[in-house]
């Protein structure tokens, strides 16, 4: 989605109502204001589930990965983010590494990461699919909303009402 919000303005719209997530991610991604409904991968160093996750029509969602905070390797990279721009996702929030970021930076996608790292992940498949995560003291439920813009990141339960 491309429509102009501000996170802090939902907070003080909305209060506690929302959830706001403590983790400081960085931003990797040409699109750096983004929303969407949640898709959830859970998963540890180890991008297969991600990789078919973005590759499937992703609508405007956002697909929040869980990778415990692993900065060991890569769970995105160049192809995999190009794919899901391709899909229509709206974002990506990677808790956890992501590589090729020259290129991240260019691609209409958000993208959030802990960090980088040129390693990539092992391709076994291992994880979980949509079922809720938790990092920064919030829970990311799959079909819950997600916000992120340059303040961080907020969750609501519904979809909220943000200008045009």
């Amino acid at each position: 989605m491309t429509e102009v919000f501000a996170t802090a303005d939902l907070i003080d719209a909305h209060g506690d109502a929302l959830a706001s997530c403590e983790t400081q991610f960085r931003q990797f991604g040409a699109r750096t204001a983004f929303h969407g409904p949640i898709a959830t991968v859970k998963c540890h160093e180890d991008n297969a589930l991600i990789k078919e996750q973005l590759s499937q029509p992703g609508e405007g969602w956002v697909l929040v990965v869980d990778g415990g905070g692993s900065l060991r390797t890569a769970l995105m990279g160049d192809l995999v983010a190009k794919a899901a721009r391709e899909n229509g996702w709206a974002g990506v929030v990677v808790n956890g590494a992501v590589r090729d970021v020259a290129e991240l930076a260019t691609l209409d996608l958000g993208i959030k990461a802990l960090g980088s790292n040129p390693r990539k992940s092992a391709k076994t498949g291992a994880g979980l699919l949509d079922s809720p995560v938790a990092f920064g003291n919030v829970v990311f439920a799959p079909e819950t909303w997600l916000y992120s813009d340059d303040d961080g990141i907020v969750i609501s339960e519904e979809k909220l009402d943000v200008p045009a």
